[in-house]
C-alpha cells in the first residue's frame, strides 16, 4: 500500500493571526483548504494511505478529514503528546512500509509524486529530498577588501541561488535507526546524523511550482494564484 505521513501539527506560528482559530493546514485556499489540496494530489498520483501526523487542533482536523473516505483515500492519525520536530512523529508509527513519503502540511507544489517515489523505491535509496532553487539578493552593496583594508572589489546586491529543501521527501524504513523515541527530532538533525555516518541522501531539484505557506505573504500569494494553479495541480 503506498503510503504518506504528512505533518500536521505544527503550531502555525508565523501564519498568525489567521491560525489563531484554525491549524495552518486547513487554511483555504480557494474553496478547500491546503491539506485537502495535498491529499487529493496523493490520491491521483496512486497513494492509497495517508497517515496525518497531528498535534496542535489535532480534533479539528480529525473532524475535517474523518477516514478519508469522502477523498477517496484511506486517512489515519498519530497523535504527538509532545513536540517531536519534523522528523521524531516517525517513530510513533508503527508498521511503516519499505518505502514512504514524508512531508509537510502546508505546501504546494506540482511535483509528481509517484515518479518521485518510484526513483527513490527502485534505485534504492535510504532517503530522498525535493529541492527547490531559490535566489537571494542581498539588500546593500557588498565590499571586498585586502588584508591591508583597502578596497579590491564591489557588488552591488549581489544574488546567490541555492537549493532548498521543499519539505517533501522519501524515505526507507531503515533510517528510524537514526531516530531517536520520545525526543524531539527535526530534520536538520537527522541529515546531519545521516551525513556523520556517511551514508547516501539524495537531492532531487523540482523545476516546476513550489510554495512554502509559512507567512502570510505566501498565503496570500497561494490566494492569488490559485485559479490558475488548480487545474495544473488537480488535473480537473
Amino acid at each position: 500500500m503506498r503510503t504518506a505521513i504528512v505533518l500536521a501539527g505544527g503550531l502555525g506560528s508565523r501564519l498568525k493571526p489567521y491560525t489563531v482559530v484554525l491549524p495552518k493546514p486547513l487554511m483555504p485556499i480557494g474553496e478547500m483548504p491546503i491539506l485537502e489540496v495535498i491529499l487529493r494530489q496523493l490520491k491521483l498520483h496512486h497513494f492509497s494511505r495517508v497517515i496525518l501526523a497531528v498535534n496542535h487542533q489535532a480534533d479539528i482536523l480529525k473532524a475535517y478529514f474523518g477516514d478519508g473516505a469522502r477523498f477517496g483515500i484511506d486517512v489515519s492519525y498519530s497523535l504527538e503528546t509532545k513536540r517531536l520536530g519534523t522528523m521524531g512523529p516517525l517513530r510513533l508509527i508503527g508498521h511503516l512500509p519499505e518505502n514512504f513519503i514524508v512531508m509537510n502540511g502546508d505546501i504546494l507544489c506540482d511535483l509528481n509524486f509517484s515518479d518521485f517515489f518510484l526513483t527513490h523505491e527502485n534505485n534504492d535509496r535510504l532517503f530522498t529530498i525535493s529541492a527547490a532553487e531559490r535566489t537571494h539578493t542581498v539588500d546593500y552593496g557588498v565590499l571586498e577588501r585586502s588584508g591591508s583594508g583597502n578596497l579590491v572589489g564591489f557588488r552591488e546586491k549581489p544574488q546567490a541561488s541555492y537549493l532548498v529543501s521543499m519539505g517533501v521527501y522519501c524515505a526507507s524504513r531503515a533510517i528510524l535507526d537514526w531516530i531517536p523515541q520520545d525526543e524531539s527530532f527535526g530534520f536538520d538533525q537527522l541529515m546531519l546524523s545521516l551525513l556523520a555516518a556517511d551514508k547516501s541522501v539524495v537531492v532531487e531539484p523540482h523545476q516546476g511550482y513550489w510554495l512554502d505557506i509559512g507567512r502570510p505573504d505566501d498565503y496570500h500569494q497561494a490566494i492569488a494564484e490559485w485559479p490558475q494553479l488548480k487545474s495544473r495541480l488537480l488535473r480537473d
